[in-house]
């Protein structure tokens, strides 16, 4: 995957205390582990087997590989913990927090990321299971204090920021549209009131498919109250992030986002656009240095279809 980890701490590179708190959640001694691709955290994703033939999934993370992991690891075990059994979510079985480390430890899926570009049986699937899910993340529990629009107001003014201070390559149709393009993410960021809790990090590595055809939704750090289309609108980006489908006739067609004013579509596309476009020219956040060139590739890959959305 693109957005694989080239800094990722392994399971025997842990602290020895935090490998004994992570084996005393476990039951057992962890005799295996094998490191996991995808994702950026440079902190570790192990699958492990214990003595006694258990299985999970363990990542742990300190401030020493990225001063802002912790907290979305510890935002991950809050939102975790209170995921319903019945939403497609691998089970929280604990964590460990030292105040430097922290880690958590999941029952562990068998399955493996949806390939891309994506197949059209596997964008199906994870769609209906999206669906599916917004139903029963509605109302969101509790514990997912921050809304969507609170979440997302510095990443949706990513096109002020460039207005602002335009990089010498920008594309030369989005140079000419700058103010629609400021407007149009402003009309999506409005958009985004709902009482579902929304992934909003939903793309092909944050997902499992099991040999069943069962899809796993992983990584909830981000998860917020929203519009219960959202996740559905995330997985179209990333399916055109990869090509091999029209993302207008997947939003068109799908019953969450079908129903959805198409302007306020638009307008989150914008939002996505602009912050991908504007976060991928700052420097590297330390320990992760392939997101930029991620960032990037998303900001360029989305562009050409906001064009056309626009009438561009």
């Amino acid at each position: 995957m693109t957005s694989q980890s080239k800094t990722r701490v392994r399971w025997h590179e842990l602290p020895a205390h935090v490998r004994t708190a992570i084996e005393a959640v476990l039951d057992d001694r962890v005799v295996a582990a094998e490191s996991q691709p995808g994702g950026f955290s440079p902190g570790t994703a192990d699958r492990v087997r214990t003595a006694r033939g258990g299985r999970a999934f363990v990542k742990a993370v300190s401030p020493a590989q990225n001063d802002h992991s912790p907290t979305m690891h510890r935002a991950e075990a809050r939102i975790a913990a209170a995921l319903p059994a019945s939403a497609p979510t691998p089970r929280l079985l604990g964590s460990h927090d030292d105040g430097d480390w922290i880690a958590l430890v999941y029952a562990d899926v068998e399955g493996r990321h949806p390939v891309t570009p994506w197949d059209a049986g596997e964008l199906t699937a994870v769609l209906s299971t999206l669906e599916s899910m917004a139903a029963t993340l509605t109302p969101a529990p509790a514990v997912a204090t921050a809304t969507a629009t609170e979440s997302l107001a510095h990443d949706f003014a990513g096109w002020r920021r460039i207005a602002a201070d335009p990089p010498a390559d920008l594309d030369p149709w989005a140079r000419a549209h700058l103010p629609e393009l400021c407007a149009a993410a402003d009309r999506g960021l409005a958009a985004l009131a709902g009482d579902t809790l929304c992934h909003l990090d939903v793309r092909a590595d944050n997902l499992l498919l099991g040999p069943d055809g069962r899809v796993t939704v992983v990584d909830w750090p981000w998860a917020c109250r929203g519009p219960a289309w959202l996740d559905s609108l995330l997985t179209v980006v990333n399916v055109q992030v990869y090509g091999g489908h029209d993302p207008d006739a997947l939003l068109a067609t799908r019953p969450l986002t079908a129903r959805v004013d198409p302007a306020d579509l638009t307008g989150a596309l914008a939002g996505f656009t602009g912050f991908f476009l504007d976060a991928a020219r700052q420097p590297p956040p330390p320990g992760i240095p392939t997101v930029r060139a991620f960032q990037r590739l998303q900001a360029d890959a989305l562009l050409p279809w906001l064009a056309r959305r626009l009438g561009g």
